[in-house]
């Protein structure tokens, strides 16, 4: 089943009104959820969120389709009108009007919950009569029931155990009219819609409409009371239950003392007083003594009532509805009655539903901190929708809230974040100034190297001898025109289309022995000097060299034939030759200069043998 309550995401303007009005936090508020969303396992049906959304953009469930499903499938489907009815509808001249347009829709049977009032008055009075020392909380209020089950369990017990005044009313209807019946209740809160989820088979309730739904279904069917004859309610027939709208109604219909001296029973309405008044009765029930009637909101002003209804315009309504009613009223027929429907059974019980969250204190003033800078835990200014500061941490705590939605928190935060900005800007225009300058300087430098690139090119271009630069696939980066023209007719008729041939691929251009060279000096990364090489009729003179390693490789070559090479070739080598024959003619003469120095170094000892050592034999 649908959620009873549930925000439309595009309508929401996160004005988060709504989690301010929640009177138990069920709106929840992540930064990863784009809007607010309502978890229906802590809502208690309030509709305090709708009433202040000014977008509209909270929805409850529609019952309408669902109730005319069960009219046009044929089944006997009764109407079980609230008698605040009378205060929604002070536009329509007499409640007969009302009742006929209810019985256009295609209902069976159209009776007042009234007498269901009736019914569980007297299960009040009763109750209260004999009492035995227990005090008890009137189960009248869907909401308050919710707010018990959910938010204080420990109140279960003190719930008297009776039905709705709405539930009391099916059991009787479909004991009148039959247990196949369909029932569907049309009144002002719209958490009587959960009644359909709960209760037995007799007391069942299939669907729930609100005074607004009606309304649309009126409009939709074009059912106007000025077309419509009279018809009143089918029986059995309320007595004073119609005075149930107004909080302490229904303590009138019981007869049950509310005498300040003498009384001991306490009505309450409103969602302050109605969580004020639960925590006393838990905390000092001993003192107060005192049975409680409590109603979130009085019922002729519940949420599934018209907007801007004013309150004791309708209570006057309510209150003249109940005395025309009573004029011409069958009390002995409504005694016996009573009796007759008394046998049911009104008894209920609720059930322990605990959505109470509990963080570790820790966590608590550590967000208190966070959000108060100091840790304090005071009442706080209320815009964040919680009571007091530590309410609005345990929410965060809980998960049901962010710090964002704290006024002070917010402008700390924007405050701070303003001073980052400021100083992420004025480093952001230190940055940019020294950025502007380093382009200045890199353009500059760029200028320069363009400049110094084209001097450096047009040089190598006027050089005589051939200049070639190569990548590692053997591409010509860049050739002079003397190269180009070493090459031959081919290769200027490609530099008209690529000047400087770039980008041509070498081995189509030389032989396998020239460009092989090239190879070399890549792999072995080894400049090759004055290789001469032969090229069709011309021996070339080759040196190449590394200019990156492994990568480009340049080379300068020379055409021996070349007048001007030749007669420097010639005076070069002619220079080495000399150079090197003087260098043996030195060597050689070294070599005799030692030679004869040693000859005369041996002579010399042997002449010095002799002196020493005259011979024995001579005469």
């Amino acid at each position: 089943m649908k959620p009873l309550v549930e925000i439309i995401d595009h309508k929401c303007k996160l004005c988060y009104a709504c989690v301010r009005a929640c009177p138990v936090n069920a709106i929840q508020v992540r930064s990863d959820q784009a809007v607010p969303k309502i978890m229906p396992n802590r809502c208690i049906g309030c509709g305090s969120c709708i009433q202040v959304c000014s977008p509209e953009a909270i929805m409850y469930r529609d019952s309408k389709e669902e109730t005319m499903a069960m009219i046009k499938s044929g089944a006997s489907v009764i109407a079980l009108v609230d008698p605040s009815i009378s205060g929604e509808f002070p536009d329509v001249v007499d409640y007969r009007k009302f009742v006929q347009m209810i019985r256009s829709l295609g209902f069976s049977h159209v009776c007042e919950v009234s007498f269901g009032v009736d019914l569980i008055a007297k299960e009040y009075s009763q109750l209260f009569k004999d009492f035995k020392g227990k005090y008890y909380i009137m189960a009248n209020c869907p909401v308050v029931i919710g707010y018990i089950e959910k938010f204080q369990p420990e109140l279960i017990p003190n719930l008297a155990p009776l039905v709705s005044p709405a539930v009391a009313t099916a059991k009787v209807v479909r004991s009148k009219y039959g247990n196949d019946s369909k029932t569907v209740y049309i009144g002002p809160v719209i958490a009587s819609k959960n009644e359909s989820e709960m209760g037995d088979e007799d007391g069942k309730i299939n669907s729930s409409l609100t005074f607004l739904e009606l309304r649309e279904l009126f409009s939709e069917y074009n059912i106007d009371e000025k077309q419509l004859e009279f018809s009143d309610f089918d029986p059995p027939y309320g007595f004073t239950g119609a005075l149930f709208p107004i909080a302490n109604g229904i303590l009138q219909v019981a007869g049950l003392d509310e005498d300040l001296l003498t009384g001991n029973i306490t009505t309450v309405e409103g969602e302050r007083e109605m969580k004020a008044s639960l925590r006393q009765f838990q905390d000092e029930g001993d003192i107060i003594n005192s049975h409680f009637n409590i109603f979130y909101t009085e019922f002729l002003m519940g949420p599934g009532t018209s907007k801007n209804g004013k309150k004791y315009i309708r209570r006057a309504t309510v209150k003249s509805y109940a005395k025309k009613r009573l004029k011409k009223f069958k009390h002995d027929e409504w005694e016996k009655e009573l009796e007759e429907y008394s046998h049911l059974d009104f008894t209920r019980k609720f059930q322990n539903n605990d959505q109470r969250l509990y963080p570790t204190e820790e966590k608590v003033q550590q967000i208190l901190v966070e959000l108060r800078q100091d840790g304090r835990d005071d009442m706080g200014c209320g815009a964040c929708g919680y009571g007091s500061c530590r309410d609005f941490a345990v929410a965060i705590a809980k998960d049901l809230a962010t710090p964002e939605m704290c006024n002070h928190y917010t402008n700390r935060n924007r405050q701070n974040y303003i001073q980052s900005l400021k100083i992420s800007n004025d480093k952001l225009a230190q940055t940019e100034k020294a950025l502007r300058e380093s382009e200045l300087i890199a353009r500059k430098e760029k200028e320069a190297a363009k400049e110094a690139s084209e001097i450096t090119t047009a040089m190598l271009h006027k050089l005589p001898s051939a200049i070639v630069i190569l990548d590692e696939k053997l591409k010509i980066l860049q050739a002079n025109e003397t190269f180009i023209e070493m090459l031959g007719d081919e290769a200027r008729e490609i530099n008209e289309i690529i000047p400087g041939l770039v980008g041509a691929d070498l081995k189509t251009l030389l032989p396998y022995n020239f460009y092989n060279l090239f190879s070399y000096v890549l792999i072995n990364n080894e400049s090759v000097q004055n290789r001469d090489i032969s090229f069709g009729d011309k021996l070339l003179n080759l040196s190449a060299f590394v200019i990156r390693k492994g990568k480009i490789v340049g080379a300068v070559v020379r055409d021996m034939g070349a007048p001007e090479v030749r007669k420097e070739e010639v005076i070069k080598r002619v220079t080495e030759a000399i150079d090197k024959n003087l260098s043996l003619v030195q060597q050689i003469a070294f070599l005799l200069g030692e030679g004869a120095s040693e000859t005369e170094r041996m002579l010399h000892s042997i002449i010095e043998f002799y002196k020493t050592n005259p011979r024995k034999d001579k005469p």
